[in-house]
């Protein structure tokens, strides 16, 4: 299982319920999985074209407008707009409206000043949970699960917090509940409802839940289906998907031409994030890295 490394932090050092929400997420859960059952053959056909489709792809930095990196090195969180940027444009030298170079210690998009100290960051994303920013919420879910930034680890108040993130639309708390009911993390081990949550955030364009979903396929046996999900992965910008599949190729599970379309995907995903800006930033230095 492959879980998410931090919090979606502006820092660079930094390394992720409503009650209504959870509880049409779990009749949801229970309409799919008890309801529907397994036997209907229509049904699960139905279910597995939805489930590999290729989802759309990231969404843009909103400054340089190029297709913001997969790699949580890539970008970065502003919770002073709650905007995310990548690390081109974080590293970049930020001008005035006459065209002379001011500090690049300010938020590229609304040139708020970056936070002094990480207790005026914590400050910031309150005032964004305030306004139901999901990434705000997000990071307080991962302050609970890590006990960081003055927060006790607390699993229970981690999914809560989550549960709310992904009422509002963040992919990434889907996957880390479904982390959570695989490892059994301030809930009951449930491998039915990590699957569950794993597939909600894949079809939403969750390459980390995509993966598990492949290594669960192939730990099952289940050799084509683990395939497919680390394919739709690489084309998404997964590296450890990548991995996966040559992996499989080196074992004789996957043929040549398998390992020669993910490295073409994965080539083709690299020429949509890649800028010059880019480059200088992971250059100068390793925490910008991209891919």
């Amino acid at each position: 299982m492959k879980v998410y490394d931090g919090h979606e932090s502006e820092f660079i050092s930094d390394t992720i319920f409503s009650i209504i929400g959870a509880f049409v997420l779990l009749f949801i859960m229970w309409f799919r999985v008890g309801f529907i059952g397994n036997n209907d053959k229509s049904n699960k056909d139905r279910d597995d074209k939805d489930l590999f489709k290729q989802p759309p792809p990231d969404d843009d930095c909103p400054i340089c407008f190029v297709r913001l990196p997969n790699v949580h090195t890539g970008y970065r969180y502003r919770s002073c707009c709650g905007k995310v940027i990548c690390c081109g444009c974080i590293h970049s030298p930020v001008y005035d409206s006459q065209g002379n170079k001011v500090d690049n210690q300010i938020c590229p998009f609304c040139r708020t000043p970056t936070p002094d100290t990480e207790e005026e960051s914590i400050e910031r994303e309150k005032k964004r949970m305030e306004k139901d920013d999901p990434i705000a919420i997000y990071n307080k879910g991962m302050d609970y699960m890590e006990g960081s930034r003055g927060y006790p680890q607390d699993y229970n108040k981690a999914l809560e917090y989550w549960h709310r993130a992904a009422d509002l639309g963040y992919t990434k708390a889907l996957c880390c509940i479904g982390c959570a009911y695989e490892g059994g993390d301030g809930v009951g081990r449930d491998d039915k409802k990590a699957k569950y949550y794993y597939e909600i955030a894949a079809m939403q364009g969750d390459t980390t839940a995509r993966y598990n979903l492949g290594l669960r396929e192939r730990r099952s046996g289940n050799k084509d289906r683990a395939l497919k999900h680390h394919m739709i992965a690489v084309k998404g910008g997964d590296n450890d998907a990548l991995k996966e599949i040559k992996e499989a190729y080196t074992y004789g599970i996957a043929t040549k031409e398998d390992y020669t379309k993910a490295l073409q995907a994965y080539q083709a995903y690299l020429g949509e994030i890649k800028s010059p800006q880019r480059d200088k930033a992971a250059a100068a230095d390793e925490m910008y890295r991209y891919y």
